[in-house]
């Protein structure tokens, strides 16, 4: 009865496994006197339970490794290019003088790229053994770095994710990402196994190795391992000590914080000895040879930074103008000089350069005041290559106003050759003795009185003596008699533009710079021929390519009439002349000076002076020196410094012609002399003129060379020619 009694139990309560059909009510143990009782089995519930639950974990892992790669495949899509300009780390855009030797950075940072073999073995050991332990092991992405990095992020020991970056990985985020704190998200990080990988299948592992310590930054506006020794230590890396390699290993990770140069050097000597203790681990060093270099100073061998950075700016100031004019000439050569790479290789004299720089700034010339400024440009007249350049005085700001190239000041008396006499010989055919009137003269189709510098008249005078004595009416004359067209077409041809036909005041005052009145007696110089002023001799693109450049002459004037203005122009740089103070002795030279007065109605004083120039040449230099004040409203010259230009010119010159041979000029087969008054002059072969219905007149006593000095025999012709007059 009891088991039927069981039984019934069991019956009536069957409804309690309906919603179960995978489970199987309980059987009845078998009687003792069937072999006795037997122990009812362990439901099999938990155990496929448990089945169950794993299988849902793989289910959910293949599911979720499908979406993470597909996630990660979306990612990748995504990613940047990377290429090998990307990787490399160009150098820093530079400017080299005319020796190669660098002159100007142009980038923000600073930095030499480093080949290969320029990186001592035990600095690469220093950098993997830090940086990534396995880098000769992974392929770009290290799983087994990951990993270490998430359980040392769980237990709190690491920043981060970052922890798992290989090198090859920091190199590509460096090379194309943003190494921002907030960008680190895990679309980068996808995006940096990925292209990690792809940087991994197309390079060396030693190519990666040198990308990488190139790329670094490693503070003070450095960057790459090569660029900071010798910045920090003025040597290659070659000859750094060990414990200076190791600190240069270890700065990467935090250029600030390790920064050796700070007062409290402590972290920046733990991190160098955290390297020290990597590369004994990695097997690069011996313990005592580690130990040996943690007992060095952290500050061991380091530059003074400041006397470094004072001597740069120093540096700077003194090639700035020609720099400033070097980056114009490069971008209008059509190269953009923001990108890094570009190696620009000038013309630049370093040695005329300073001593340029250190007249305009010293003692040895006084100025009226510290606000007085100058522009110089001194070029060379067979070529046009600019030797120096100096835009300013007295300024620490670099790239200040270029005075040398500035266009909006009046040239005065120096533009007379180029605008006034010079189309005259090469138009008109007027000799050195023809005669100008120096009387009283109103500018064509005005009212405008014309006015010499000492407001009086010499009658009838010599084109040769008009030029000696700077007299403003005679050119006033003569530039009405050559017409604005012709004077407009030569001045043009040497590099002066005009806006318009030149004619009237422009005899006396029209707008030039210093680089290019410089070109323009470059020509007069070299017999005629004009070459542009250039800087830029060829430019290296960061790809190695090689470009050229010469500039190519172009005949601006006869070489007849460049003679005759030369022969003039010789006196002008006399005791009894205008400029004097520019005297050489013994050197063939030749010049003019230029004056510019304020009007009237200008409220200046007496005999003030806006603008001076003086612009003179040998054979080997032409040199063009302004000296004025930015605001010419609140201050001006005195006339006691009217001759400031010249001296500099004097000091200049005197000082370049020391290493050039002094060469005079030879008289073309197209000129013939004539001794008059004791004086050379000289008029083109076979060309009629006319003296204008003037009578004949001789040239200012000194105003020339006599026969001796011009080497001219007792025979040649006295007077004019007959029938020119």
């Amino acid at each position: 009865m009891a088991n039927e009694n069981q039984w019934s139990r069991v019956n009536r309560n069957h409804n309690m496994y309906d919603n179960h059909p995978a489970t199987e009510p309980p059987r009845m143990p078998k009687q003792a006197g069937n072999g006795g009782p037997k122990k009812p089995k362990k439901p099999k519930k938990k155990r496929r339970w448990v089945l169950a639950i794993f299988l849902w974990l793989v289910v959910l892992g293949i599911i979720g490794g499908l979406a993470g790669a597909a996630v990660f495949i979306t990612y990748a899509n995504d990613a940047p290019n990377i290429t090998q300009s990307n990787l490399a780390s160009e150098t820093s855009s530079s400017i080299y003088d005319n020796q190669d030797n660098a002159i100007w950075k142009l980038s923000t940072v600073d930095r030499d790229y480093a080949n290969s073999n320029e990186i001592p073995k035990q600095l690469k050991q220093a950098v993997v053994a830090t940086e990534d332990r396995r880098f000769y092991k992974h392929n770009g992405v290290d799983p087994i770095r990951i990993a270490g990095a998430l359980l040392a992020n769980i237990r709190g020991s690491s920043l981060g994710m970052q922890g798992g970056s290989t090198l090859t990985q920091q190199l590509v985020k460096l090379s194309v990402f943003s190494t921002s704190t907030a960008d680190q998200t895990i679309k980068r990080k996808a995006q940096e196994a990925w292209l990690a990988l792809r940087v991994e299948k197309n390079f060396s592992k030693d190519e990666i190795l040198t990308f990488y310590m190139n790329k670094v930054y490693m503070g003070h506006g450095v960057s790459g391992m090569k660029t900071a020794s010798e910045y920090f230590y003025g040597k290659p890396l070659t000859q750094l000590s060990l414990a200076q390699l190791a600190l240069l290993a270890g700065m990467p990770q935090s250029p600030t914080n390790y920064d050796p140069y700070l007062k409290d050097t402590s972290r920046a000597r733990e991190r160098r000895n955290t390297v020290l203790s990597s590369m004994v681990k990695y097997g690069a060093v011996t313990q005592s040879q580690a130990d040996a270099a943690t007992k060095v100073p952290v500050t061991d061998g380091l530059q003074d930074l400041t006397a470094k950075a004072q001597l740069a700016n120093n540096n700077r100031q003194v090639t700035d103008a020609y720099v400033q004019s070097t980056i114009a000439e490069a971008k209008a050569l059509g190269y953009d000089t923001t990108k890094s790479g570009l190696k620009i290789y000038t013309n630049m004299d370093s040695t005329m350069q300073q001593y340029m720089y250190d007249n305009a700034n010293g003692n040895s010339i006084a100025f009226p005041s510290e606000d007085a400024q100058i522009g110089a440009t001194m070029t060379d007249p067979s070529n046009g290559k600019v030797v120096a350049q100096i835009g300013n005085r007295n300024t620490s700001v670099l790239q200040a106003t270029n005075h040398a190239t500035l266009t909006g000041r009046s040239a005065g008396s120096s533009i007379k050759p180029l605008l006034d006499y010079g189309p005259a010989i090469e138009y008109l055919n007027w000799p050195t003795y023809r005669t100008v009137e120096d009387k009283k003269y109103k500018y064509a189709g005005t009212s405008i009185d014309v006015y010499n510098w000492d407001r009086k008249d010499m009658g009838n005078i010599t084109m040769r003596s008009a030029l000696t004595q700077s007299r403003n009416i005679p050119a006033a004359r003569t530039l009405e008699e050559v017409g604005g067209a012709n004077a407009g077409k030569f001045v043009n041809d040497l590099g002066i533009p005009t806006s318009h036909v030149p004619g009237g005041q422009d005899a006396i005052n029209l707008d030039a710079s210093t680089e290019q009145e410089a070109g323009a007696y470059g020509a007069i110089a070299n017999g005629g021929t004009y070459y542009k002023p250039s800087y830029i001799t060829k430019i290296v693109t960061a790809d190695g390519t090689t470009h050229n450049y010469n500039t190519t002459g172009k005949r601006a004037m006869k070489t007849s009439t460049a003679f005759m203005l030369t022969d003039m122009m010789k006196g002008v740089i006399k005791p009894n002349a205008t400029a004097s103070d520019a005297i050489i002795p013994g050197l063939n030279q030749a010049g003019k000076s230029g004056l510019v007065a304020y009007g009237d109605n200008e409220n200046m004083p007496d005999q003030a002076i806006k603008d001076a120039w003086f612009t003179g040449f040998t054979k080997s230099y032409a040199l063009s020196v302004w000296t004025g004040y930015d605001w010419p409203a609140k201050n001006y010259i005195p006339w006691s410094f009217q001759d400031l230009p010249a001296q500099y010119y004097q000091r200049v010159m005197s000082y370049a012609m020391q290493t050039k041979p002094n060469t005079d000029w030879t008289a073309p087969d197209t000129v013939t002399p004539k001794v008059r008054g004791n004086i050379v002059e000289y008029e083109v072969k076979g060309e009629k003129w006319s003296n204008g219905g003037l009578p004949s007149v001789n040239s200012l006593p000194q105003s020339g060379e006599t026969p001796a000095e011009a080497g001219i025999s007792g025979s040649a012709a006295v007077g004019a020619t007959t029938g020119n007059n």
